[in-house]
């Protein structure tokens, strides 16, 4: 059914129908040719009308006039035998038999309204029009006792004529119903209506259909336009098999300007943030503007970057560019925006585009493992050419170097919270950007990924988030310790975010190890803690059991200050 709407009236767009020119010029011509077609029926119908008042005057005067010639013979008859109804009835009789309608009247009525004789389909009904009789009376006071006179009667409009019989001294009407009267010519302006109408309805089926083919080419384009404006994204319009002729001209001088739009626009969108580029579509405009948002921050970083450059010199950004097409474009696809890139660490701001329905700390999580098996991915191809290389000749020291530097390793440090978003600089150059206390924590997580050696690190505020506001996320939060970083006077929760997909009997059970030992730690029952965590193969037991080799801290409270990034 939709489809059906579609073709007709044009598909819908933001609440209201794109009408197809073909309908728009048929739905002219229509009322053109409907208006044409009935005011000449009506004209020729006021026409007829009139031709056939003009008759029936002619044939009430002639039938007035017989019935008049028959109410003085019947007046004479009267003189010689005396019998009054008898004639009357004779004249009522004789009225009627000339009566081709239904509702035809003939009537003798006195000045005062008495009826002497009715000749209609039923008897004995008063004749109530008072302003007819005193007007006849008025015009044969002035001499005039006959004419053309509309008039009422039984609660119907007649017309028709009078004429004033001496001999009786009564007027006779001769009239016929309005409304009867112009039935047939109605009837035949339905008719003919319907017909119009009937004709109409193919010639603009026809129409439709010519036109449709003429211009199937502005549907195609507006089909297009339509798309390219929902998908955002300028794209050629498909022309083949179009004609000669203007419209395919239009549409060859739209393709030419969208080369041009494609090619700024595919540059304008590397440089900017999907949201900045939405916003910057439906506003028409880019502003120096910004406002505080809630979001969370991902801070990935390559670990041991300095040495890898040292080995790779320039070819370092070609290493880079592996990793970061594929990295960005799995932000990107969790809904992210790109807040910096700066050399080998890359943050990224989710809950930023507000078409999107993802939870931003849960995709956030998903972006930073999704960035951890990308360096696995390319740590694995670069070990497949090494063993493919070493099978045909022994690799030199320099060699072996630059392939342990391109086996690159990332951490990911995540947080949220409430922040400063938006466009800073001139109007002569722009650059969009964060700031706020949670993005330098996300740095800071990043880097405590080093020491606690796990591949993702997460505030409480990630954690809290996903829990409360995502239904079976499939998420593990390991508590790892609660740490007050270099710079900061208040202790932090910090938590590895461990995926269900990840997790199989022996890791599981390490963590449960782990967490018993962390709460002995918490308690500062450092014996039984060390004990614990000598049970704890996970490299994130190691920090634990060099600070509990180290004296216990006089004042004990759970948290560990760092003295470093």
């Amino acid at each position: 059914m939709n489809g059906i709407l579609d073709i007709i009236f044009g598909k819908k767009i933001g609440g209201s129908r794109i009408m197809p020119v073909s309908i728009k010029i048929i739905g002219v011509f229509t009322v053109f040719i409907l208006g044409t077609g009935f005011v000449s029926n009506y004209i020729n119908l006021l026409l007829n009308r009139n031709e056939q008042l003009r008759l029936a005057r002619q044939i009430l005067v002639k039938e007035l006039k017989d019935i008049h010639t028959f109410c003085n013979n019947q007046f004479e008859i009267v003189a010689y035998s005396g019998d009054k109804k008898a004639a009357l009835d004779a004249i009522s009789k004789r009225a009627m038999s000339e009566f081709k309608n239904s509702k035809a009247l003939a009537v003798g009525v006195k000045e005062d309204g008495k009826v002497l004789f009715l000749a209609y389909a039923s008897n004995a009904l008063p004749f109530e029009d008072r302003s007819v009789l005193a007007l006849m009376a008025t015009n044969r006071a002035r001499g005039v006792t006959e004419g053309w006179l509309p008039f009422r009667f039984n609660g119907a409009d007649y017309f028709g004529m009078y004429k004033f019989n001496q001999h009786w001294d009564m007027y006779v009407l001769r009239g016929e119903e309005e409304n009867e009267f112009r039935r047939d010519s109605r009837n035949i302006m339905t008719t003919v209506a319907i017909i119009i109408s009937l004709i109409t309805l193919v010639a603009v089926a026809a129409g439709i259909f010519l036109l449709s083919y003429i211009l199937r080419f502005v549907r195609v384009m507006t089909d297009a336009l339509i798309a390219m404006d929902r998908e955002q994204k300028i794209t050629h319009i498909d022309l083949k098999g179009a004609s000669n002729d203007d419209i395919t001209f239009l549409g060859m001088s739209f393709n030419s300007v969208a080369n041009t739009i494609s090619t700024l626009l595919a540059i304008f969108r590397k440089f900017v943030n999907k949201d900045i580029a939405l916003k910057a579509y439906r506003e028409r405009e880019i502003r120096l503007e910004g406002s505080r948002m809630e979001l969370t921050m991902l801070f990935s970083d390559i670990k041991g970057f300095t040495t890898i450059t040292e080995m790779l010199g320039t070819d370092i950004i070609k290493l880079l560019n592996m990793h970061y097409d594929k990295a960005i474009h799995e932000i990107i696809h969790l809904d992210g925006v790109i807040g910096s890139i700066i050399g080998d660490a890359v943050l990224a701001v989710f809950g930023a585009i507000e078409e999107s329905t993802m939870n931003k700390s849960y995709a956030s999580v998903q972006a930073g493992y999704r960035i951890q098996a990308i360096a696995a991915g390319l740590r694995k191809q670069m070990k497949h050419r090494h063993d493919e290389m070493t099978k045909k000749k022994r690799l030199t020291e320099i060699e072996e170097k630059v392939y342990h530097a391109v086996l690159i390793e990332v951490g990911v440090g995540i947080d949220g919270g409430e922040v400063f978003y938006g466009n800073i600089g001139s109007f002569e150059r722009m650059t969009n950007t964060v700031i706020g206390d949670t993005v330098n924590s996300a740095s800071r997580l990043e880097g405590l990924t080093r020491v606690y050696k796990v591949p993702v690190i997460c505030s409480e505020y990630v954690k809290n988030d996903i829990e409360e506001n995502v239904k079976s996320h499939g998420v593990h939060f390991v508590e790892i310790d609660t740490v007050m970083v270099k710079g900061k006077t208040v202790g932090k929760k910090i938590f590895w975010p461990v995926p269900h997909e990840a997790m199989n009997a022996s890791l599981e059970k390490q963590i449960a190890l782990f967490e018993a030992a962390r709460e002995r730690y918490d308690a500062g029952q450092c014996p039984e803690a060390k004990k614990a965590f000598a049970h704890v193969t996970l490299p994130i037991a190691d920090v634990f059991r060099e600070r509990l080799s180290q004296d216990k801290p006089t004042h004990w409270n759970g948290i560990w200050t760092m003295t470093s990034k």
